[in-house]
């Protein structure tokens, strides 16, 4: 096999079971990269950008080939926000959610505000059917995931209790077209704040001991929220690379949590 164009995910799913090494194709915005730099050579390709189902979009449900340029307009603002700041126009029509998952780069700007949402990765497999997995338990590891090599990511799961104040920031080596060096959602729902990021530790994570304190405090005054920045700090687990330096990512971490509280306390 070389190339299959699916259009519905029943196909794409035969496919999948029958050549568990071909590589998934929707936008492309991650796979082209490493083929043109000739990292990666596919032994073959399914694309599945035209799957009607994976094209589904509601509040609570995101199929895996919904581009970035339909959530900048949704209903979900952390989602929409974080949205417009990835690549240009053209990645945006081409680039999805979905693809974002599958690459799991512990940069990938969407990631955290799944773990904000305290979402479900939805997969599925010809043999085994569909299986609902927490985003906990799908991030492993740098591009590593659980998801199984006969498996194709359908969409990711909004449990009906994610939070609508929600607000993302990210920071980078430039204002546009930049991967991050720290990412933040902070949400604040009826269980109180939550606080993810990303491009801080070999997968998303959130920061539950400041969640824990912020959720805690009687009051939300200046110490609290210097005592909640440096919690955020010391939660990050950052590295230094050819981006930034870990001391910048703790530093930038706690800003970044700090300021997006600030906006749900104000919204």
């Amino acid at each position: 096999m070389d190339f299959v164009a699916a259009l519905d995910l029943e196909t794409a799913l035969d496919a999948k079971a029958e050549h568990p090494e071909a590589e998934l194709l929707a936008g492309g915005t991650d796979l082209m990269v490493e083929v043109n730099l000739a990292h990666h050579r596919p032994h073959g390709v399914i694309s599945v950008r035209r799957c009607s189902e994976l094209l589904e979009l509601d509040e609570h449900r995101i199929g895996a080939a919904v581009t970035w340029a339909r959530l900048e307009r949704g209903t979900h603002r952390a989602l929409a926000q974080l949205a417009r700041t990835i690549g240009s126009p053209q990645i945006r029509a081409a680039g999805t959610l979905g693809g974002n998952v599958a690459t799991a780069s512990p940069a990938g700007d969407g990631l955290p505000w799944i773990a904000a949402m305290n979402g479900g990765i939805e997969v599925a497999s010809r043999d085994r059917g569909g299986r609902l997995i927490p985003w906990d338990e799908f991030f492993v590891g740098v591009k590593e995931t659980t998801l199984a090599p006969d498996e194709i990511i359908t969409a990711i799961v909004v449990p009906d209790d994610a939070p609508s104040v929600q607000e993302f920031a990210k920071v980078g080596v430039r204002n546009a077209m930049v991967i991050a060096t720290v990412s933040c959602v902070v949400a604040r729902g009826e269980d109180g704040f939550r606080v993810a990021l990303g491009s801080v530790a070999p997968t998303p994570i959130r920061a539950t001991s400041a969640e824990t304190m912020l959720n805690g405090a009687a009051s939300m005054d200046e110490s609290v929220l210097a005592e909640f920045a440096r919690i955020v700090s010391d939660e990050v687990r950052p590295i230094t690379d050819h981006r930034s330096t870990e001391a910048y990512r703790r530093h930038a971490s706690g800003v970044l949590a700090r300021r997006l509280v600030e906006r749900c306390l104000a919204a």
